[in-house]
């Protein structure tokens, strides 16, 4: 039995030596690798964190004291020691392990993490909560994966340093941030730094200088200034200093004796601290070491080269690809366009248009508040800005949507990737709110594409128009192959398809409902059921006359999404069709109000009956309700 299977949880590592620990890392790693090169997962900052990991459950009594982790990326390792390993099969499928961080899950996750930079402004609540019950356990933070990007972040490192708090956050600094060097020189700081007669005698130094007759007070202040001179020079930790924070660092992640003994110092001193720690990003990664490649990996992957075991099948795109591709014609068509992305070049697709126009594209790193206000500066300049992001990554910016772009009514595009439900990444990706929260910003064009296409058109759309507009599109795979960009008009605005048209029941449908729609009507009319299918590609403003239209030839309408049914574009219909025509009844069909967690994306579907079944399910309870009324 290896040594990793004997750990059932933390506990276990604390009476192992050095050696041991190293071994347990070693198989760590070849259990993560193994695991999610058929699950899929991100693998590349766990995989980052082994080492410390190991080191932060050895130092710390957990559970009783708190570890906080920042972005369940960094969890996994999180997740073999703390009594899931043999579950570890089960990642990312339903009922089985979350791939983030999950309170439901363990004791040991402390605060639930899928968003990037939460962990300190968590931990200091916690610390505070702590405090006010008078007790006495110790609470860390660990910050990574390029939350030192994010605007929250700094928010908590003021706020934990001006508290004065008993707390610890670590920095896992993996080139994903920040990254000074690791060399001679910092090895020294950092065995000075933790030496507590060190410590001791900084702080005695420091009471005589302040304490000295009014004759010295002159030394005093050149002492002080000598100190922070000296500080800033040696040291890279300054502006954690002069936030309030003690530094101690950089170590080597990935030196075991370095961490146990710098996290064993540093768990005992009192105050905010913060412990900065370099890693590799994907570190033992048979296909190779590289950060951003294998952030995440995709079911079914070959290790040692990186690639599909199973050949992929020829097939449509996917709805990023297009995106990807139709950004890049239209930038060279449109001379004044900019892109804007937050940390998510491969993600969003828009790391081929940097490649095309460097000068023209802005990753501004885990800050979509920023994204967006950034994109509404461009705006005023006469640059046509498209910012691409995740649907729940721009929940994160809603008040700058509505105070820097609608109200000044700017010319700025959102392309919302991963819109609706997102599979095995589960609720904390789940892009379900955007079409609520962007039908109440006010002036903000609201549209959902049925296929590749017609999502460039809009996005030519967006580029032509001059305020606000957002498109939204799934994580799928596109059901046409759109033709190139140029070929592609503008969709005429605010405006509606019909591509069937039926007697009885019309379905509004948006996006990626349209195609379900369109199959289920197959079915249906099978068995006689004849009903309209409509293309709702805009959703606000609507199209009045085909929506005049449908109301005057139907008495039934059935709205269909991939979004919250809570103020969503069914709620939006209903009280439309109540104002035009409340003799016609309206049924809504949305995701329910609930969290939906991870499974396969078409069995999010099935479960929120949004698939092909579901939709003739709830067609055929109308036509039986209808006829009972009747």
């Amino acid at each position: 039995m290896s040594i990793l299977d004997k750990i059932k949880s933390p506990a276990d590592l604390r009476g192992l030596s050095r050696d041991e620990l190293r071994a347990v890392a070693d198989e760590m790693r070849a259990r993560l690798i193994d695991v999610c090169s058929d699950t899929g997962g991100h693998i590349g900052a766990g995989l980052g964190v082994v080492e410390l990991t190991i080191a932060l459950h050895t130092v710390f009594n957990t559970p009783r004291d708190l570890l906080v982790w920042d972005v369940g990326h960094q969890g996994y390792p999180h997740k073999l020691l703390t009594g899931r390993n043999d579950r570890l099969e089960t990642l990312r499928q339903e009922n089985g392990l979350s791939g983030f961080l999950k309170r439901s899950e363990s004791e040991y996750d402390t605060f639930g993490a899928g968003h990037a930079a939460t962990a300190i402004s968590a931990a200091v609540g916690m610390a505070a909560g702590r405090d006010m019950r008078g007790e006495d356990f110790k609470v860390a933070a660990i910050l990574g994966d390029g939350a030192l990007s994010s605007g929250l972040s700094y928010e908590g490192l003021n706020n934990a340093g001006h508290s004065d708090r008993d707390l610890i956050v670590v920095l896992n600094d993996n080139e994903m941030s920040i990254a000074p060097n690791v060399g001679a020189m910092h090895k020294y700081l950092l065995s000075v730094q933790r030496n507590p007669l060190y410590n001791r005698l900084r702080s005695k130094i420091g009471d005589l200088v302040d304490s000295a007759p009014s004759p010295f007070t002159g030394v005093s202040t050149l002492v002080r200034k000598w100190e922070e001179s000296v500080k800033s020079f040696l040291t890279p930790g300054v502006l954690f200093e002069e936030l309030g924070f003690r530094y101690f660092g950089p170590v080597d992640g990935h030196d075991m004796d370095a961490l146990v003994e710098t996290l064993s110092a540093v768990r005992d001193f009192k105050g905010p601290r913060l412990v900065h720690v370099i890693t590799q990003k994907g570190k033992g990664f048979p296909a190779g070491e590289h950060g951003e490649k294998w952030h995440a990996l995709p079911p079914g992957h070959d290790p040692a080269t990186g690639k599909q075991r199973a050949a992929a099948k020829a097939g449509n795109p996917n709805y990023t690809a297009v995106f990807s591709k139709g950004l890049v014609e239209l930038g060279e068509e449109v001379d004044n366009l900019a892109v804007i992305t937050a940390a998510m070049p491969g993600g969003t697709g828009t790391g081929a248009f940097g490649k095309a126009y460097p000068k023209r594209f802005f990753d501004v790193g885990i800050a979509e508040g920023h994204a967006v206000t950034f994109a509404a500066g461009l705006a005023t300049q006469g640059i046509k800005p498209v910012v691409a992001i995740y649907s729940t990554f721009l929940q994160r910016g809603f008040d700058n949507i509505v105070h820097d772009v609608a109200i000044q009514h700017l010319p700025v595009t959102f392309c919302m990737d991963r819109a609706g439900l997102v599979g095995e990444d589960g609720e904390t990706h789940a892009g379900l709110y955007d079409i609520a929260y962007m039908l109440a910003v006010p002036g903000m064009t609201v549209t959902a594409p049925r296929n590749g296409a017609e999502m460039l058109g809009l996005l030519r759309a967006g580029v032509e128009h001059d305020g606000p507009l957002c498109v939204r599109y799934p994580r799928d795979l596109s059901p046409d192959v759109p033709p190139a960009m140029k070929d592609i008009p503008a969709v005429p605005y605010a405006t509606w398809e019909v591509p069937r048209h039926g007697r009885e029941l019309a379905v509004l449908a948006v996006g990626t409902m349209v195609e379900i729609a369109l199959e289920a009507a197959e079915q249906l009319a099978a068995d006689g059921f004849d009903i309209t299918v409509v293309n709702c590609r805009y959703l606000k403003p609507y199209d009045e006359v085909t929506l005049n239209a449908i109301l005057s030839d139907h008495s039934m309408v059935l709205t269909l999404e991939e979004g919250t049914v809570i103020n969503g574009f069914g709620a939006f219909m209903s009280s439309t069709i109540r104002r035009l025509a409340p003799q016609v009844r309206v049924s809504v069909h949305g995701v329910p109000d609930r969290i939906v967690y991870a499974a396969s994306r078409a069995r999010q579907l099935a479960q929120c009956g949004l698939d092909v079944a579901g939709v003739v399910e709830r067609v055929r309870a109308l036509h039986e309700s209808e006829a009972l009324a009747g």
